[in-house]
């Protein structure tokens, strides 16, 4: 089942609108970034022409979540700061209404089934948590 057809089935998180309360790791399994990683990882990924699943950015909490196939991340994500979420995890997130610009929102929201493969999405954060340190460091630091 895709991430737009779980939510329109997803019960809403108490008395907030517009929030759903979805189950992970039966049809995709997410993994988090930090904010400013997982952007970097998006716009190279966009830029590689690569298919992207869902991605949600978590406003307050300054992460995105992408959606992968369910049971794919054996990639091995220790090397990156990043979370792998399956079995027995649910995420808030917005429906498929508008919502206020603090929480966030969808960055991608295929109509279909498409998720982010793993493999390129590790190249893309590689790539991109590689660029942000080097970004951080001193002018004058040597290699």
């Amino acid at each position: 089942m895709s991430v737009r057809s779980a939510l329109r089935r997803a019960p809403m998180l108490g008395d907030i609108p517009g929030l759903r309360l979805l189950r992970v790791g039966d049809d995709w399994d997410l993994v988090r970034t930090p904010a400013e990683t997982g952007f970097l990882a998006l716009a190279h990924l966009r830029a590689l022409g690569a298919p992207i699943g869902p991605v949600l950015y978590d406003g307050p909490h300054e992460r995105l979540y992408y959606a992968i196939q369910t049971g794919t991340a054996d990639t091995g994500w220790d090397d990156l700061p990043v979370r792998h979420l399956s079995s027995n995890s649910w995420l808030v997130a917005p429906g498929l209404e508008p919502m206020d610009d603090w929480f966030g929102g969808w960055c991608e929201l295929p109509d279909d089934d498409t998720l982010t493969d793993p493999d390129d999405l590790r190249t893309a954060l590689q790539y991109s948590y590689v660029t942000a340190v080097c970004h951080e460091a001193p002018s004058d630091a040597r290699l």
